[in-house]
């Protein structure tokens, strides 16, 4: 099989779908790579590696989609990207098709098998390609939340720890899946003050029994958001509904009686945002304030630190890549389960039943789609 790899084109978006070492490990197993001039230079990776690694350049991104029977990416195609896909393709990368009715319906129309990364599950019910960028961004979380606590940001002027004498910042986690966890682990790191809502009694037991008293644990209802969001100086949106739109948990209400300054980090920005008042920003403008409050709304956090990124990303999706290229994506996806419930789109039809929900669209089980 021919892999492409094109350079992303998203606002300061530096990771690549593919290392020096996967394309190896792709040549290795009989395929061909294309990847595109400079598509890692930023992060240190070089043409030269890729070319040392088996893979060929690319002048461009034209002749990637051109020729790729599978196209591996980090985030969403943007319009451009879509107009290039053709039936047949393989498009595998990140989507969050839920709250972008747009690139769904450009999927639909290119006729490519658009297989979503954060709907790749595993045997025991988590999100395996998911987990790593979690992972990453729920630590970025507390690092651009300290950040934007500062007075020349627009925040209070607090230090996250306090020192001796003057209390810490309270920090509030939405959610305790794998955002809320590092989160609420770089957060105590700082020696803030770290409360974490959940509504999922098994996960808060968990969280009690790993880091003890020095993290509050709390169920999820209107009232505990409400009393520990309006008081906090830091509020993390952490929050899953695999494939579909996050749930609106702080209203705009609840933002307009927020501590003047106090800032806010929706790392559910990808799936629409869990505060109704968040909307998608860049690594190049990534804040902007409401009533006073701070957002920090950047949909693709994890490019922030894209060699940290890259790498972890890699480590997850190889094993699926190699699956893909060996078997062919038709076989892979009947064998695989898991796999499976990464396919969002196949042929025009939407496969995805949370996307096609949210968007109120026809669905289309894949196994259908699919002809299994």
């Amino acid at each position: 099989m021919l892999i492409g790899v094109p350079t992303e084109i998203k606002n300061h978006e530096y990771r690549v779908g593919l290392t020096p070492a996967s394309v190896r490990e792709l040549t290795h197993h009989g395929h061909s790579v294309l990847v595109q001039a400079g598509a890692g230079t930023v992060i240190g990776l070089e043409d030269e590696q890729y070319a040392a690694a088996g893979a060929e350049i690319a002048a461009d991104a034209a002749t990637i989609f051109a020729r790729a029977d599978m196209i591996v990416k980090v985030k969403e195609p943007q319009p451009q990207e879509c107009r290039l896909l053709r039936p047949g393709q393989i498009l595998f990368t990140y989507l969050h098709l839920a709250p972008d009715p747009k690139q769904t319906a450009l999927l639909a129309e290119s006729g490519a098998t658009a297989i979503a990364y954060e709907t790749v599950t595993d045997a025991r019910g988590g999100l395996p390609l998911l987990a790593p960028m979690s992972e990453v961004a729920g630590r970025m979380s507390v690092q651009a939340g300290a950040h934007c606590l500062e007075k020349a940001q627009g925040g209070r002027g607090v230090l996250l720890g306090g020192v001796p004498g003057v209390p810490a910042a309270k920090v509030v986690v939405l959610g305790g899946g794998v955002v809320g966890t590092n989160a609420a682990r770089m957060a105590m790191g700082l020696e803030a003050k770290v409360v974490v809502i959940d509504k999922s009694l098994s996960r808060l037991k968990e969280l009690d029994l790993q880091f003890g008293a020095k993290l509050q644990t709390l169920y999820s209802t209107v009232d505990t958001i409400e009393e520990h969001v309006l008081d906090a100086d830091l509020v993390i949106g952490a929050v899953l509904l695999p494939g579909a739109a996050a749930p609106k948990l702080v209203t705009a209400d609840m933002v307009s009686r927020m501590k003047r300054g106090a800032v806010v980090v929706d790392v559910a920005i990808d799936q629409g945002g869990c505060f109704e008042t968040s909307h998608p920003t860049t690594h190049a403008e990534p804040t902007y304030l409401v009533d006073g409050v701070v957002h920090y709304c950047v949909a693709n956090m994890p490019g922030g630190v894209a060699r940290t990124s890259t790498f972890a990303l890699n480590n997850a999706t190889l094993p699926f890549v190699l699956d893909l290229a060996d078997r062919g994506h038709r076989a892979a996806l009947a064998r695989d389960p898991h796999l499976r419930n990464g396919l969002n789109v196949h042929a025009g039809a939407v496969t995805c039943k949370a996307v096609a929900e949210a968007q109120n669209l026809a669905y289309t089980p894949a196994e259908e789609a699919l002809g299994l």
